[in-house]
């Protein structure tokens, strides 16, 4: 039989056994924690009473300074601001949470800084934590973010102002509540096209030679044969490529009706070209012509295309246009300023 003193012997090399197992995951699971800290970017601080350093854990620029004689790179306005948090903590044993935001080469690297009271057993305040995470990426994306925001508000505002115009001048030129609904229609079907070009750019804007072919391609069986595009093809702000979509429909539209497309063999030519404007700064000179055969355009006729030709479409670009129609052609010349359109 076993003696009780070998029982009592096993018994406490178990125990031993336990002990060192329960030291070793321990170990374990600091090194882990050590792991996550790093990979997360989180830094740590432990500090007494006095604040004086215990431990820290991950400390990294701007928390600790880059070279061994450097006193620390942190203004002194944000050293004054966590040390009076801290002292805070300690006072109170409730925690503090800071926004901080440090100057940088790159602009300002911002932080989450968390500051908790370490107690002891009888519940005193024996020490304070400070938890810092660097979340300047995540600042810089909400800022782009409302920017973005307010762009697409800006944006949206000018689109009901040009729908609001578009609205009341087609309801002007029109006879009966069914010839606007058609033209009306027409028109916001015209701007939906160009602000999905917009739109697919980034808000970058709408290449000319891509704005044409899809505005005309609306009305014209085969816009490669029915459109001869000639000359240089700059990328149109959003505002522009919504003037200039909405002007191409006129023509478009027009031409169908009574112009080279209502022809089974007919085209119509645009011509782009770099220029100067009135005043000699860069500009873009933009052609839209065409033969008008044997039919005829009243030209004195009030229609809301040749208002938005020759009026709303130049004004809403700060350049100038011209509408001719003769018994056999028809041409348009509309001149943008630089600010609307940019080259590669």
């Amino acid at each position: 039989m076993r003696s009780k003193a070998a029982d009592m012997n096993e018994s406490r090399q178990g125990e031993e056994v336990i002990a060192l197992q329960s030291v070793e995951s321990g170990k374990q699971l600091g090194r882990a924690l050590l792991h996550a800290l790093h990979n997360a970017g989180i830094s740590v601080l432990y500090e007494d009473r006095d604040m004086k350093t215990v431990w820290a854990r991950n400390m990294r620029a701007p928390w600790v300074a880059d070279t061994a004689d450097s006193n620390g790179i942190l203004p002194p306005a944000q050293a004054e601001r966590i040390g009076a948090a801290k002292r805070s903590v300690i006072a109170s044993g409730n925690p503090e949470r800071l926004e901080l935001g440090v100057p940088a080469e790159d602009g300002v690297r911002w932080f989450q800084v968390w500051i908790d009271a370490d107690r002891g057993e009888g519940g005193e305040v024996q020490g304070v934590v400070t938890t810092m995470v660097e979340t300047t990426e995540q600042k810089r994306r909400e800022q782009t973010l409302k920017t973005l925001l307010r762009e697409v508000s800006h944006r949206s505002k000018n689109l009901l102002a040009i729908i609001q115009s578009i609205a009341t001048q087609t309801s002007r030129y029109s006879g009966t509540s069914g010839d606007f609904l058609t033209r009306f229609r027409g028109r916001l079907q015209s701007l939906a096209a160009s602000q999905d070009l917009v739109t697919s750019s980034n808000w970058r804007g709408a290449e000319l030679h891509e704005l044409v072919s899809g505005q005309v391609g609306r009305y014209a069986a085969d816009p490669r044969r029915s459109v001869r595009f000639h000359g240089a093809n700059p990328y149109l702000n959003p505002n522009a490529a919504l003037h200039v979509g909405l002007a191409m429909h006129e023509l478009a539209v027009n031409s169908v009706s009574y112009g080279a497309l209502s022809r089974p063999n007919g085209h119509v030519e645009v011509k782009a070209r770099l220029t100067s404007a009135a005043n000699g700064e860069p500009a873009l000179s933009l052609t839209w012509a065409e033969a008008i055969g044997g039919r005829e355009i009243r030209r004195n006729e009030k229609r809301f295309g040749s208002v938005a030709l020759e009026r709303v479409v130049p004004t809403s670009l700060n350049g100038t246009a011209t509408l001719e129609i003769t018994e056999d052609r028809l041409e348009y010349d509309l001149v943008i300023p630089r600010g609307n359109f940019e080259t590669d």
